[in-house]
């Protein structure tokens, strides 16, 4: 299910129960995690970097209700998570993106059926600057001017420098800085899909190995432009409010255009999981999945700055691993 399909049939509950402001909050109809008997094991993920902190967060609070429990967390992009998946080397395969369907049809090939994508949680891919750039506002034709060298996205001209985006003073001849993930990253295959239209990144973009790395570059870099996760948002960086076509309106990163899809770059962020069709889970993985679509889970996306699904999502998340909430 797209991620708009999803909104749809889960924003309205959260909106008309949750009042959303500076602070997110989690949905009031999202069961308490309780503990049962007969959890052990380790919990193995590998995946996206997005993903790493919150993966760790939901692992902490599993661990302080099952303390004999083990944890082992490795976060070096989505691109990661198919392989682990189908080798068995992980449980779990988080991703900032949705399997391609290549990556489909090799776990299917491995097993006779799909795996399952679990949205545990929303994310906005911000288009981040200096915090001393005024910039009022980007559209995606010049984000794509920007980063891509194709301009797939209609810009007629190349963007290199500030003053091309109404920028003077002293910004008017400062040249454009620009930071980014490797190909390896959840991220830079949406922002490469959705802010690029498929179009091929600019040499002159830094890779950085995680998306922390790509904030704390714009962050130390006046001329700088990055993406990464809203959860990764520092005082030291702005998101730019963007607009999807040319004289469109500038929507700002704020939970409310999130939860309505009205922001152009609005993401869930997916667990991936090998669920046998008709099988149950075994008592780790399924109390684990269970934990995430939890109060306690979904207080843990909260803490990590991304934003917590609806009680009417994540029922259908678990009802997907066949788990009765």
């Amino acid at each position: 299910m797209t991620m708009r399909a999803w909104m749809i049939r889960g924003a309205a509950a959260l909106l008309s129960g949750v009042t959303l402001s500076a602070q997110v909050a989690v949905d009031p109809a999202l069961p308490e995690y309780k503990a049962v008997a007969g959890v052990s094991g380790t919990i193995t993920s590998v995946g996206s970097d997005t993903l790493n902190n919150l993966m760790t967060l939901w692992a902490e609070g599993f661990r302080a209700i099952y303390p004999n429990v083990q944890v082992a967390i490795e976060g070096k992009g989505s691109a990661t998570a198919p392989p682990a998946l189908i080798a068995g080397t992980a449980a779990f395969g988080p991703m900032s993106r949705e399997m391609k369907q290549k990556e489909i049809d090799e776990f299917e090939a491995r097993f006779g059926y799909k795996p399952t994508a679990l949205p545990t949680s929303i994310d906005m891919l911000a288009v981040y600057v200096h915090r001393d750039n005024p910039i009022a506002g980007l559209t995606l034709p010049q984000v794509d001017a920007l980063f891509s060298k194709s301009r797939k996205l209609g810009h007629p001209t190349d963007l290199t420098v500030w003053g091309q985006l109404g920028l003077g003073d002293a910004w008017g001849n400062l040249p454009v800085s620009l930071y980014g993930r490797n190909a390896a990253s959840g991220t830079y295959g949406y922002f490469k899909e959705h802010a690029l239209g498929k179009g091929d990144y600019k040499d002159a973009v830094k890779e950085q190995p995680g998306s922390s790395a790509v904030v704390q570059g714009v962050a130390t870099d006046k001329g700088g432009i990055g993406y990464s996760g809203i959860g990764y948002k520092t005082a030291d960086v702005r998101a730019v409010p963007l607009a999807a076509s040319a004289g469109g309106a500038f929507v700002p990163a704020t939970p409310e255009n999130a939860y309505t899809g009205e922001y152009p770059m609005a993401r869930f962020l997916y667990v991936y999981v090998n669920a046998k069709p008709g099988a149950e889970l075994d008592p780790l993985r399924r109390e684990f999945v269970r934990y995430i679509f939890s109060r306690q889970g979904q207080t843990d996306v909260v803490k990590d700055g991304y934003f917590p699904v609806t009680a009417a999502i994540a029922q259908q998340a678990l009802e997907s691993v066949g788990i009765t909430p």
